[in-house]
């Protein structure tokens, strides 16, 4: 398999499951071993590069959702509502304000996980065996999180407290194989929480937990160049993951709104047993 269709193919898998609740680097971290792709290629550094093709798929899709909370910043940090900062009378952004506080703390958990245990994580837990074991226990959570009490509740009801276990949730998913998405989404069904709602909350959290991925990994790929045809790879792994990210997210909110996530259960409980196969084997 040449060294394009490789990209192509690892930047179809990050756009596709990393907004799907299946994990996307215990994906990235399994297509490597199982099909043996080049690890010095297609490494972190490459998986970082196909993150910030999904940033841009979210941002894209939230691009209304942000312009809304760009213009809302002043009453979020404190201008008196209603008020443009000039004190001229300006549109209300209604809840936006109070989103954007639920984003900042969600966002804190991650931040300090990653800057404290993201080097261990990086050199100790991206092997199989880790994102075997993870997938089988986020499949048993979200199976429990799906059966436990009424999923009533829209983002906005958050408490900050609430927010802030979410984003734990988001922190514990450096481990390969938790998934960001499927582990914030759970605890959110936990807490009552309507699933298409869930889902475009979590996504909004995203963004600034890959900004900080591509943020921290940038001095190293800069630092490294981009020998050869590793150039050319990385923007086709970007692209394809833009694209397909787009998709993913789009047709999932959709989804979420008739469906439960037992489809997904049952497909990382299927991946985990194929990779424990493998590893038995190998």
């Amino acid at each position: 398999m040449s060294d394009t269709i490789q990209a192509a193919l690892l930047g179809v898998v990050q756009g596709l499951t990393e907004f799907l609740p299946v994990s996307s680097s215990a994906h990235l971290i399994l297509a490597r071993a199982f099909f043996g792709f080049d690890s010095d290629k297609f490494g972190l550094s490459f998986d970082v590069a196909c993150h910030v093709g999904t940033l841009l798929a979210v941002l894209v899709y939230f691009r209304e959702d942000l312009a809304k909370m760009i213009a809302a910043l002043p009453q979020a940090l404190g201008v008196r509502r209603g008020q443009t900062p000039s004190g001229q009378k300006g549109p209300d952004p209604g809840q936006t304000p109070r989103l954007i506080w639920l984003l900042v703390v969600g966002t804190i958990p991650a931040v300090i996980v990653g800057l404290l245990f993201g080097k261990v994580i990086e050199e100790r837990m991206r092997t199989p065996s880790v994102a075997a074991v993870a997938l089988a226990a986020g499949a048993i959570l979200m199976f429990v999180a799906e059966r436990s009490g009424r999923k009533t509740r829209d983002e906005v009801s958050l408490t900050m407290a609430e927010a802030f276990w979410i984003g734990c949730a988001q922190a514990a998913a450096l481990i390969p194989g938790i998934s960001r998405s499927g582990a914030t989404i759970t605890i959110a069904l936990f807490l009552g929480l309507r699933r298409a709602d869930a889902a475009r909350f979590i996504f909004l959290l995203a963004i600034p937990a890959i900004l900080g991925a591509a943020a921290h990994e940038a001095p190293k790929m800069v630092k490294a160049g981009f020998p050869g045809d590793t150039a050319t790879l990385f923007a086709i792994g970007v692209v394809t993951s833009a694209i397909v990210g787009y998709l993913a997210v789009k047709y999932f909110i959709r989804y979420l709104a008739n469906h439960t996530l037992d489809v997904f259960a049952w497909y990382r409980l299927a991946l985990a047993s194929a990779a424990a196969v493998w590893l038995w084997r190998s």
